[in-house]
């Protein structure tokens, strides 16, 4: 769970907790250029209580359209959220965080996927702040949120907050930065990476989805080869990991790899609620339609 720097509170809000149907996510098809190539993706998450907290307010979500229009037109998408705020309302904001950001992000039809992308999350970021607004429980309450869309052979990051994207091929690579002090800081020259990891601000992040009506996304693009993975995690993970250790887990298969660093964070301490999920380009085809997912959820 991370803390962030500042809150925003207002007098009304409102709050949506229904399951979202492939229906809802399906929106009108419009006619678009689609992408020339389709990864074949297999993909594994795992989220853990960790041994510190008493509750989880880490959560994954994913979807990967069966329609092949909707997925060429949108390609599929995994995202990872870290709650704050107290009374389980961190919980609740990274369920809307993620359950807003699929719908918006689905239901858009002509914008490129990166500005959908972008506007699914400015979307997000308002739900989760009007909802905080309704309850003075839920006073400040937001979430960290890291967004993969893989379409064709490009990968599109959406960012907000301290939880990570990384991309690895034979080496494991930060794509992301992170909205929080220390990261700042080290950005500045004023920190080293040592003394980041002992600060005693550590957890305070400057930008997380709902903390203020409006928020600014970080966008990421990238190319994807066959055998690439993928790696979303929130602080809980990446705090107790090397770069070298998420490569070296990530040549297994995702469910094998996902396993072992959670297993290896909680090792280091399980200070925090761990969540990972990897995404393997397991090959590239002419739009071809096969994706195979293998998800565990522990709490």
């Amino acid at each position: 769970m991370s803390e962030i720097s500042s809150q925003e509170q207002a007098s009304d809000g409102r709050e949506i907790t229904a399951r979202l149907t492939v229906e809802e996510l399906r929106g009108e098809p419009k006619r678009r250029e689609a992408p020339k190539v389709q990864a074949i993706i297999k993909v594994a998450a795992r989220t853990d209580l960790g041994r510190v907290r008493e509750n989880n307010e880490d959560k994954f979500d994913f979807f990967d359209p069966d329609e092949p229009e909707l997925l060429a037109r949108r390609g599929s998408l995994f995202a990872v959220a870290d709650g704050m705020g107290g009374h389980a309302a961190g919980q609740i904001a990274s369920e809307l965080a993620l359950k807003q950001t699929l719908r918006v992000y689905y239901q858009d039809s002509d914008q490129y996927p990166a500005d959908a992308l972008r506007a699914a999350i400015s979307e997000a970021n308002s739900l989760v702040h009007d909802t905080a607004s309704a309850l003075v429980e839920r006073s400040g309450m937001g979430a960290t949120l890291t967004v993969a869309v893989i379409w064709g052979d490009r990968l599109i990051i959406g960012q907000v907050g301290d939880s990570r994207a990384y991309l690895v091929s034979r080496e494991a690579r930060q794509i992301t930065e992170d909205h929080s002090w220390v990261a700042e800081q080290i950005r500045l020259g004023t920190l080293t990476e040592a003394d980041a990891r002992n600060s005693p601000f550590r957890n305070v992040i400057t930008r997380a989805v709902g903390t203020s009506p409006t928020v600014n996304v970080d966008i990421f693009e990238e190319e994807l080869r066959e055998g690439d993975s993928v790696v979303l995690c929130t602080d809980g993970l990446h705090g107790n990991i090397t770069l070298e250790e998420i490569a070296a887990a990530s040549s297994r298969g995702p469910s094998e790899a996902a396993l072992e660093l959670v297993n290896l964070a909680n090792e280091r301490g399980g200070n925090d609620n761990i969540t990972v999920l990897i995404a393997r380009i397991a090959g590239m085809g002419k739009r071809q339609r096969k994706t195979l997912f293998g998800v565990f959820r522990r709490r």
